[in-house]
């Protein structure tokens, strides 16, 4: 019997992305290309290797032995390649990021460019994901770097800690944006439009409000700060989010304001502990850092960004 290294390659993003989708969109081929080539090999070694389960394709117990060896193929000759890349010529190779998704929309696309003017023959993997999924990623090898929210989930990660500012989003009728500066009082006859419990900012809201004896009302919850600002936009309430998902966003139907006590998003930039950076991402990890260097909590100037201030160093 053989296998094609390529038949191997589907199989392992199969089995990291959990579907035929993100598995094309990894290796850059169609959805059919993955498809046929994860048939061939179950046709090649006659086994089943994939269950349909709620939307998503589980390796059987099979698949799974098999992906011990093919994983580390997998990951042994992309780290071979990347090497001889960053050898021959450092102005050339492949750069991954995987970000959280309110800076996916203004700032990671700026600070991406900003290194593509330096090294503009690199290709670079750009993904918008969940921040567990995220922290997944780069514990397994398939980003170098990522933004992620907190809280840490890896041991084998490294965490460069940076703090987002917050602002309270509002439609731009709401009586309250005469104020310059909204505290729980002021908001307690507002209904909120929240993250979730868990959620670092909306753990923080709650408690600033039962520390003001004020009980905070919501009835809609999302997962996305987009989402939030998008109910805010149809005058469905009131929400708390961070600076980056309001940058850029000039919809006149919203208006933001400062919030005492002050909440910030805690996240970091991650890397794995556990294997080297490439000359690239090396780079790219430090021109990050520069960047959001106002953000870092050892920061003294951390200058809350507005959507007319682009929330980063320049």
């Amino acid at each position: 019997m053989k296998l094609r290294f390529r038949q191997l390659q589907a199989f392992h993003a199969i089995i990291q992305t959990g579907t035929v989708v993100g598995a094309a969109e990894m290796l850059g081929i169609s959805q059919p290309g993955v498809s046929n080539l994860i048939s061939q090999l179950e046709q090649q070694t006659g086994l089943k290797l994939f269950e349909r389960m709620h939307g998503r394709l589980t390796a059987t117990p099979e698949a799974a032995i098999i992906h011990r060896n093919v994983d580390a193929i997998v990951r042994g000759l992309h780290q071979v390649t990347q090497t001889v890349v960053d050898l021959q010529n450092k102005q050339t190779g492949n750069l991954q990021i995987a970000s959280q998704h309110s800076m996916s929309f203004g700032a990671m696309p700026r600070i991406i460019g900003d290194f593509k003017k330096t090294y503009p023959d690199i290709s670079i993997s750009f993904q918008s994901q969940y921040s567990a999924k995220i922290q997944e990623w780069v514990e397994a090898g398939i980003f170098e770097i990522g933004i992620c929210e907190l809280p840490k989930l890896y041991d084998t990660l490294t965490y460069y800690l940076i703090q987002i500012p917050t602002k309270i989003v509002m439609h731009h009728e709401n009586p309250l944006g005469k104020h310059q500066v909204l505290t729980p009082e002021l908001l307690r006859d507002e209904n909120f439009i929240l993250m979730g419990r868990d959620h670092t900012t909306q753990t923080q809201l709650f408690q600033a409000f039962e520390q003001a004896g004020v009980k905070l009302k919501s009835s809609i919850h999302s997962h996305l700060f987009k989402n939030l600002l998008s109910f805010v936009k149809e005058d469905m309430g009131v929400a708390l989010v961070d600076d980056f998902a309001i940058e850029n966003d000039l919809d006149p139907r919203f208006i933001s304001r400062y919030f005492t006590p002050k909440i910030y998003t805690d996240m970091a930039i991650i890397t794995s502990n556990t294997r080297p950076l490439s000359q690239l991402a090396n780079e790219f990890l430090q021109l990050l850092q520069q960047k959001l260097a106002c953000y870092s909590p050892k920061s003294e100037t951390k200058a809350p960004a507005s959507p007319q201030n682009k929330p980063y160093k320049e």
